[in-house]
């Protein structure tokens, strides 16, 4: 069984930084996909970022190109996700998740999509303050 652990949340006024690490207990394999995801109180669980374990591509929300920047340590089974410029719309949990199932690059046609993953970290909490 596949987990998945987040750290590195925290408080941080706006126009701070902050780097996320996800790590897996095993090594889940490549090709795979794995994905940053956050929800805020109320809102619906919504697509951060994702990349292709093993490889290169990137994948990211409109809100956080720019600003927001994921990549891996496949020696450390980590995926990480360096946040600059914070805003007070990033206030969110944020999630790693995967699909230990599935052997397959990340495509615009389902990286954003919740459903498509089935292994979810606890999240950890980023806080954003003006």
């Amino acid at each position: 069984q596949v987990q998945l652990v987040e750290s590195g949340g925290e408080s941080v006024q706006a126009g701070g930084s902050l780097r996320l690490s996800c790590v897996a207990s095993v090594d889940i394999g490549r090709p795979h996909c794995m994905a940053w995801f956050r929800q805020a109180p109320g809102k619906e669980r919504e697509a951060v970022a994702a990349m292709n374990i093993g490889g290169t591509s990137t994948y990211y929300a409109d809100s956080v190109k720019g600003r927001f920047s994921v990549s891996q340590d496949n020696a450390k089974n980590a995926l990480y996700l360096q946040m600059y410029d914070l805003k007070p719309e990033d206030t969110a949990m944020y999630y790693c998740s995967a699909h230990p199932g599935r052997r397959r690059h990340c495509s615009s046609d389902y990286w954003w999509n919740p459903d498509e993953y089935i292994v979810w970290g606890q999240g950890t909490q980023v806080s954003v303050s003006s």
